[in-house]
């Protein structure tokens, strides 16, 4: 799957749920997408297209592609512990995930347009890559010089609270990733037993 940058409320509709964006018209058009979804009623999946499901929704929702949703699943699975929690915590260490829940950037794609463009500091170094796995203690700030570019400061927004396993100061536009996040904390609405089925089979 190429990274996906069509409709997102197509994607929403496939899935039912706002997995791009807020899905403030999923409410008014929650039918499947296409010219006959109003008629086409959502059918009963089997065991694998549910498992298949999940993984698109996965890779939709954090925009991994298939050969690093399946490396980090493969590291999830060598790591002590829970396979489906380690691959959500992997995918939320993420460091365009991160940048996104501090609320550096409103969204996913535009934290990892600002990761790509490198304005984004780990522990004082520009980093590129927005699959760079972040560890406990690491630092994430904004670049000096883009702190005065407004495009970028006017968009960011106070750190939900509820996101405990990051701290961010608003100000300096500086935060830490403490550890990597409980599976109940995390609020997206993935089955991930669901994909350790699948990748098991």
């Amino acid at each position: 799957m190429a990274r996906y940058n069509g409709p997102k409320t197509k994607i929403s509709r496939i899935f039912g749920e706002p997995i791009l964006g807020n899905g403030k018209w999923l409410g008014k058009n929650s039918n499947p997408p296409g010219m006959h979804g109003e008629k086409r009623k959502r059918k009963t999946l089997g065991e694998y297209a549910l498992q298949l499901r999940e993984k698109q929704k996965a890779k939709y929702t954090y925009g991994v592609l298939e050969k690093q949703f399946r490396k980090t699943f493969e590291e999830a699975n060598r790591r002590k512990g829970i396979t489906g929690e380690n691959l959500i915590k992997l995918l939320e260490a993420r460091l365009d995930n991160t940048v996104f829940r501090m609320g550096i950037a409103p969204s996913r794609p535009a934290a990892r347009q600002l990761v790509s463009h490198k304005h984004i500091e780990v522990n004082g170094e520009v980093v590129n890559i927005p699959s760079y796995q972040l560890k406990a203690g690491d630092i994430i700030t904004l670049k000096e010089n883009s702190k005065n570019r407004s495009s970028i400061t006017s968009v960011i927004r106070p750190k939900n609270p509820k996101f405990g396993w990051i701290d961010f100061n608003e100000t300096e536009i500086k935060g830490t990733f403490i550890t990597y996040p409980e599976r109940e904390s995390v609020p997206e609405n993935i089955k991930e037993q669901l994909i350790v089925e699948l990748y098991s089979k």
